[in-house]
C-alpha cells in the first residue's frame, strides 16, 4: 500500500500566490523593481504580442513596463494549476494592462533555496 500524505503544504500554495501578486502589483503601479522581485535573474519569456512572436529575456517585459507604465485598471484571476515541492504552474487571467490588452499568462516557478521565484513566463494577448 503507497502512503497517503499531502506532499505541499497549503502555505506554499499561498507562497506561490503571493510571487504572483507581486508580478501583478509591478504591472499596477509600473515599476520593473517590483516586478524583479518576483522573477528569477535568469527567467525567460515568451508569448503572442499584436500577433508577433517575442520571446528572450525577462528584461523584455520591464522594458515593456518602462514604455508603458502604469496598469492601474487591471484585473486578474491566479490559480495553482500544479505545484510539487519544488515546482508551481500559475495561469493569470488578465484583463486591462496598460496598453488595454487582455492576457492568459502562465508562471513557472522554481523553489531555490526555500524561496519561490518566476523562472519562465508564457503568454497569450487576446485580440478584438
Amino acid at each position: 500500500m503507497s502512503k497517503n500524505i499531502k506532499a505541499v503544504a497549503t502555505s506554499e500554495y499561498n507562497a506561490v500566490i503571493a510571487v504572483a501578486e507581486k508580478y501583478v502589483d509591478g504591472l499596477r503601479i509600473g515599476s520593473p523593481e517590483r516586478l524583479a522581485e518576483a522573477f528569477h535573474q535568469q527567467a525567460v519569456m515568451y508569448g503572442f504580442t499584436n500577433g508577433e512572436f517575442l520571446g528572450g529575456s525577462i528584461s523584455n517585459l520591464y522594458e515593456f513596463v518602462r514604455d508603458n507604465g502604469k496598469a492601474p485598471d487591471i484585473t486578474t484571476r491566479l490559480d495553482v494549476l500544479a505545484i510539487t515541492p519544488t515546482t508551481a504552474v500559475v495561469r493569470v487571467d488578465m484583463e486591462q494592462d496598460a496598453i488595454g490588452a487582455d492576457y492568459n499568462d502562465y508562471l513557472t516557478l522554481i523553489r531555490i533555496d526555500g524561496a519561490w521565484k518566476v523562472i519562465a513566463k508564457v503568454y497569450h494577448q487576446f485580440q478584438d
